[in-house]
């Protein structure tokens, strides 16, 4: 280590301020090229995408959203497309819960498993929540139990990939801690469900979170599998020891 970035040189000449191994250990929460490749290119990728919406003509951000919707029409005809459009766009600012989220979720997932098994959970719950609350509404609009505008909503954003990669995590983390954030989130998502304001997405939310908790046994064993492997296990506060090797924003997510 530089001796400038030397814990002591720091400490005798900044009182109070973090080492620099307490600082490495924060910056663990945080997406690097080297570490998490996947989350950090990500984020980059919707930093573009949300600057781009905030700055672009308005009339053009929303022909783009609409296109990228994953309302029924928009997957009868172009599913894969738009399934992939969509996980491109957040709804709402930068900052708002979604995007911090899924700075942290997928930070500490991809630490853990890796970028492509990350990125497969991320799909799983992105998918798999968008099938299971999308395609029953075609067959209630076939049924005449709802209306055909039903098949045209505008529908985008991360945050049933995020949840699926919550729900995932909680896994490998600690027991206390684990119950603790699914409580929150079964809290936070249940009290979307009471106010009614986007019953199809909020059910998606639940349903993602659902997800990633089913995915527990396999994510489980990647981790113990990459352990075994000879990858670093991962530190900080909420990490499990293993035995192998120790917004939707109203109608927009």
């Amino acid at each position: 280590m530089p001796g400038w970035l030397s814990a002591d040189r720091w400490g005798r000449r900044l009182p109070g301020w973090p080492s620099a191994d307490r600082v490495g250990r924060l910056l663990r929460w945080l997406p690097t090229p080297a570490g998490t490749p996947f989350t950090f290119c990500y984020a980059l990728v919707l930093t573009g995408t949300s600057v781009f919406a905030d700055r672009a003509d308005p009339d053009l951000v929303h022909r783009l959203l609409r296109e990228s919707s994953t309302d029924v029409e928009h997957l009868a005809h172009h599913p894969l497309l738009v399934l992939v459009a969509s996980a491109l766009w957040i709804a709402g600012p930068v900052l708002s819960p979604y995007p911090v989220c899924f700075l942290l979720v997928l930070t500490a997932l991809e630490r853990r498993l890796g970028a492509p098994r990350t990125v497969a959970v991320f799909l799983l719950g992105h998918v798999l929540a968008t099938l299971l609350t999308e395609v029953p509404v075609a067959f209630a609009v076939a049924a005449g139990r709802l209306p055909e505008s039903s098949l045209h909503r505008l529908d985008y954003g991360i945050s049933f990939g995020v949840l699926g990669g919550l729900g995932a995590l909680a896994g490998l983390l600690r027991p206390r801690l684990r119950w603790a954030v699914l409580s929150v989130a079964g809290v936070a998502l249940a009290q979307d469900l009471a106010e009614l304001a986007s019953p199809l997405s909020n059910w998606g939310h639940l349903l993602a979170l659902l997800t990633g908790v089913a995915c527990w046994p396999v994510v489980r064993g990647w981790e113990e599998e990459r352990n075994a492997a000879g990858a670093r296990p991962p530190c900080g506060p909420g990490t499990a020891p293993r035995a192998a090797a120790s917004g939707r924003d109203g109608a927009a997510r």
